[in-house]
């Protein structure tokens, strides 16, 4: 899958680091750790992360558990899902606003932490530092 806010494989707590620090509307799809074949939309807003679960269906269309009493629907491709829910009030906590994009390997960079000579920190984009263990 080859979409840059589709971070695949990582934790729930890895991904509410990468949004932790962000703005309202920032989001990211990941797959789910507790839901074989389910996929989270991981929205920030007011200091929060939401998560919404999707599903694929038999069909190979996409659907998403949203806010009780908004209908259910379906969607031909996550870019279709995201497209949808860029519009306010379709039954999220917000508008999805900033995706928050899958840094390629080639993208970060490291440096040395002073004093640690096995120890890096990778430097993303925001200049914060994620630590990166042996």
């Amino acid at each position: 899958m080859e979409l840059p806010f589709f971070h695949g494989k990582i934790t729930r707590k890895a991904c509410e680091e990468l949004l932790s620090k962000k703005r309202n509307g920032s989001y990211l799809i990941r797959e789910s750790e507790t839901m074989e074949g389910a996929l989270c939309l991981c929205v920030f807003f007011e200091d929060l992360i939401y998560t919404y679960r999707i599903f694929r269906e038999h069909q190979g269309y996409f659907r998403i558990q949203t806010s009780e009493g908004t209908p259910e629907r379906t969607f031909k491709t996550l870019k279709d899902l995201i497209y949808n829910f860029e519009k306010p009030d379709q039954g999220l906590i917000t508008n999805l606003r900033y995706p928050v994009k899958k840094q390629k390997a080639s993208q970060r960079r490291w440096r040395l932490k002073s004093g640690m000579d096995s120890v890096y920190d990778e430097v993303d984009d925001s200049g914060d530092y994620i630590t990166v263990l042996p």
